[in-house]
């Protein structure tokens, strides 16, 4: 579970990074697009590996540390379900986007992924900017969840890290 989390916080991190880089750059743009429709994917696939692996070992949870009161718990369920729901949605409206617009979904060589919709002009506008409004959602959950570890970490210095990167918590 601990090594899922991880790969999953560096793949999107990354692909943040590189959505910032799409964003702000007309040269890269291409080069980053060849890295970004194979990237997604597999935060696709490692997302539903965490996903079966975590309803698999649902009791197996790590500890939550003393001082999370009941509601924060509550919070952060929820944002969990946020930040799961996104990692499903973000790559399948990207694969929906591009088949709609009739692209060809490249993710190495001559490996191309099946359409997943139909050519559709209209669908593809649609899916273009919730693909956008999504990723800004995905980054402002993924500030907001490391910012509650972070403040976790440096503020109330609980050991709420060590559920997640390994070791005892703290009394």
């Amino acid at each position: 579970m601990k090594f899922l989390h991880w790969l999953t916080a560096a793949l999107v991190l990354t692909m943040l990074c590189i959505g910032a880089g799409m964003l702000a750059s007309i040269a890269d743009y291409h080069r980053l697009v060849s890295v970004h429709r194979p990237l997604g994917i597999a935060i696709l696939i490692v997302v539903a590996i965490r996903f079966v692996n975590r309803l698999a070992n649902h009791s197996r949870l790590p500890a939550w540390p003393a001082t999370v009161p009941p509601a924060e718990r509550v919070v952060a369920g929820l944002s969990e379900k946020v930040l799961y729901t996104l990692l499903f949605l973000i790559p399948l409206v990207g694969w929906g986007m591009l088949s709609a617009a009739g692209y060809p979904i490249v993710m190495w060589g001559s490996f191309h992924l099946f359409p997943i919709l139909p050519h559709d002009v209209v669908l593809y506008s649609f899916l273009r900017k919730t693909h956008a409004v999504l990723a800004y959602l995905l980054f402002f959950a993924f500030v907001a969840h490391f910012g509650a570890v972070l403040f976790h970490t440096v503020v109330l210095r609980d050991g709420l890290i060590k559920r997640m990167a390994g070791g005892k918590e703290r009394a």
